[in-house]
C-alpha cells in the first residue's frame, strides 16, 4: 500500500503546483490588466475622485450664495419700489399743479437731431403729401432708365 500512497502524495503535489500557478497566473493578469486601465484612463484625462467632490462641493457652495443673492436682490428691489412709490406720487401731484387737471404730459414727437429743413426735404424726396399719402409713383421702363426717350427703340 505504500506504493498507492506515494502516487496519491505525488498526485498531490502535482495538484497542489497546479493551484498554485494557477494563483500566480491570476494575481499576474490582474496587475497587467489593472495597469492597462489605469494608462487607458490617463490617457482619457478624467478627474480624480477627490477632484470630483471638491468640485461639486465648490458648485454646492456657489448655488447657495447665488440663491442667497437673489433673494437679498429680490429684498432690495422691494425696498426701492417702496421708496419710489411716494416719490412718483410727488411728482404727479406737481404735474397735476402746474398743468391743471391734466395728469400725463401729452406725447412728443419723435426727435431725430435734424433741422426742420432736413425733415421736409426728406418728405418732399420720398414723395409725401401735407396730408402723410404718398405720391403714386410710375415705373420706370428699361429704355427709361438707359436714358432713351419713349418711343425710340435701340438696336442692341
Amino acid at each position: 500500500m505504500q506504493t498507492n500512497s506515494k502516487i496519491l502524495d505525488d498526485l498531490a503535489k502535482v495538484a497542489q503546483g497546479a493551484v498554485g500557478a494557477a494563483f500566480t497566473a491570476r494575481d499576474e493578469v490582474r496587475s497587467r490588466l489593472r495597469a492597462e486601465f489605469e494608462r487607458v484612463l490617463d490617457r482619457m484625462d478624467l478627474v480624480t475622485r477627490e477632484e470630483f467632490e471638491a468640485t461639486r462641493a465648490m458648485a454646492a457652495k456657489a448655488r447657495d450664495e447665488q440663491e442667497e443673492m437673489t433673494g437679498r436682490i429680490a429684498a432690495l428691489e422691494a425696498r426701492l419700489a417702496a421708496l419710489e412709490a411716494p416719490a412718483q406720487g410727488k411728482t404727479q401731484n406737481k404735474a397735476k399743479a402746474k398743468s391743471g387737471t391734466r395728469t400725463q404730459s401729452a406725447p412728443r414727437a419723435k426727435s431725430t437731431g435734424r433741422s426742420k429743413s432736413s425733415a421736409a426735404a426728406d418728405k418732399a424726396e420720398t414723395g409725401a403729401t401735407e396730408a402723410g399719402a404718398r405720391k403714386p409713383r410710375t415705373r420706370r421702363t428699361k429704355a427709361q432708365s438707359s436714358g432713351e426717350q419713349p418711343g425710340e427703340r435701340s438696336d442692341s
